[in-house]
């Protein structure tokens, strides 16, 4: 390429990074690009990927800014935090106004909406985008959610949903809202990925501990799920897991990969979103709580010494089917859905980006980790109802709920019988029922706190804030 003549530019040449780049020259836009570590230019450089012709390899970020055409449009693909701030501060000092900054990491929402002010002071554009699709999808078509501002967004839309995933013949790519929200859509939807891989897990346990079956036939009762109401891209890989063995051992490689989970963060922010904002989202957060439990590994092994197991009759399985595990993990992924949508609802409302749940729902459908086929029936929901804020009460997704619980209750049950940990399962379950309770244990809390703290109540019968001397006379 001759010098300033890329349209595009792109820094951090790792997993991401580098395959975004090849799907950008691959659909005709021609792109800059540099990192920092010289190991990752001389990879990419060696791999004969980069085509000269619509991928320049940069030296310095003096050396790819000079490569772009102005106004310059630069993707960030580093690590969120710290990195990210020093990084733009470099290229604060060597761009112009009406130059764009974009930040495809996982950064948080917050920091998003920071870096966007601060950049608008130097008359700099800034975008804050989510990409879901891991390796493949960055390479073949990524979700891809856009916060920031809206005139910047059009500026870059070609190129963003050139790129994306397609479901039937719309790309899986939207501006979503001012400021943090792109990132903040990101980060639920990392939420929501955390539980439903722990429902999964936990499904897969129940499968093996409970039901006795061996990998083949957990193969081919999630490949058969793929093909069902359950069918996702999660449940797929399972399938794809399931089947894989060690080129070593020639067993199952799932045997040999080591029972402790990590996390990047994302999971923790949506619990912590959760709470800031007092949206219940048990499910959510379980699915966090669950990884951590993991990998306290050493915590795990002594505990396995300090309690004795416990005696079960062999019948205390009951009549369990893998119909009633199906049947959990369903309704367990719906809550999770719900309890993310819920999540998404309260922010907006909050922060006055005015979200269009039915628009995130299409995004998701395609290229994404949580893509599923749940996703159709949410964005119905949503188009039909914009403004509800509990996914769970739609009528499609009530009827679900309705026909599968009873193999959700018969699954937590014989699963708390017999002791297998099913953490994430079992708060959809407590979730669910919370919601269907007519008259919950609030009272009770309500007047424990007037008792101690003089916190008041209100009554049911008329209106006003109360306060009992629990110790009184009558006391």
């Amino acid at each position: 390429m001759t010098e300033a003549s890329a349209d595009l530019g792109v820094v951090g040449l790792g997993v991401m990074g580098r395959n975004l780049t090849l799907n950008f020259a691959e659909h005709g836009h021609r792109v800059a690009v540099y990192d920092r570590f010289a190991d990752q230019t001389d990879a990419f450089a060696a791999s004969g990927e980069a085509d000269p012709s619509s991928i320049a390899i940069c030296e310095s970020l003096e050396d790819l800014v000079a490569t772009l055409a102005p106004p310059r449009a630069i993707l960030l693909m580093v690590k969120a935090g710290r990195p990210v701030d020093d990084l733009i501060d470099e290229l604060r000092a060597i761009l112009a106004p009406g130059d764009m900054i974009i930040d495809g990491g996982n950064a948080h929402y917050k920091d998003t909406a920071r870096r966007g002010e601060a950049l608008a002071d130097d008359g700099l554009l800034f975008l804050g985008v989510g990409i879901s699709g891991g390796e493949f999808g960055a390479r073949h078509g990524p979700a891809i959610m856009a916060g920031g501002d809206a005139h910047a967004f059009q500026r870059l839309s070609t190129h963003l949903t050139d790129i994306a995933a397609e479901v039937g013949g719309t790309a899986c790519c939207a501006h979503l809202g001012p400021g943090g929200a792109g990132h903040f859509v990101k980060m639920v939807h990392n939420g929501i990925e955390y539980a439903v891989m722990q429902a999964i897990g936990e499904t897969w346990l129940i499968m093996r501990d409970l039901l006795g079956f061996d990998r083949k036939a957990m193969h081919r009762t999630f490949a058969r799920w793929a093909d069902g109401p359950l069918s996702s891209y999660l449940i797929e890989i399972t399938a794809d897991i399931l089947a894989t063995k060690d080129p070593e051992t020639g067993g199952p490689l799932l045997d040999v990969i080591a029972d402790r989970a990590g996390h990047k963060g994302t999971g923790r922010w949506t619990a912590e979103a959760a709470l800031e904002f007092g949206v219940a989202a048990p499910t959510l957060i379980s699915g966090y709580l669950a990884r951590a439990l993991s990998a306290d590994k050493d915590g795990r092994d002594n505990a396995i010494g300090a309690f004795s197991a416990r005696e079960t009759p062999n019948d205390s399985r009951g009549n369990v089917t893998v119909q009633a595990p199906e049947a959990a993990l369903r309704c367990t992924m719906i809550v999770a859905y719900s309890e993310g949508f819920g999540l998404l609802h309260a922010a907006s409302t909050h922060h006055k980006w005015r979200l269009d749940m039915a628009q995130i729902a299409q995004v998701w459908r395609g290229g994404c980790i949580i893509r599923a086929r749940l996703l159709d029936t949410i964005a119905s929901a949503y188009a039909a109802e914009a403004d509800q804020t509990l996914l769970m009460t739609a009528p499609a997704i009530a009827k679900v709920l309705s026909t599968c619980q009873d193999g959700w209750r018969e699954t937590i049950a014989t699963a708390v019988a017999q002791g297998v940990p099913v953490p994430t399962l079992a708060a959809s379950l407590a979730s669910f029922d919370s919601y269907r309770q007519p008259k919950l244990w609030t009272s009770l809390v309500q007047a424990q706190r007037d008792y101690f703290g003089a916190h008041t109540y209100e009554r049911t019968d008329r209106p006003g804030t109360f306060h009992t001397n629990w110790l009184g006379e009558d006391g």
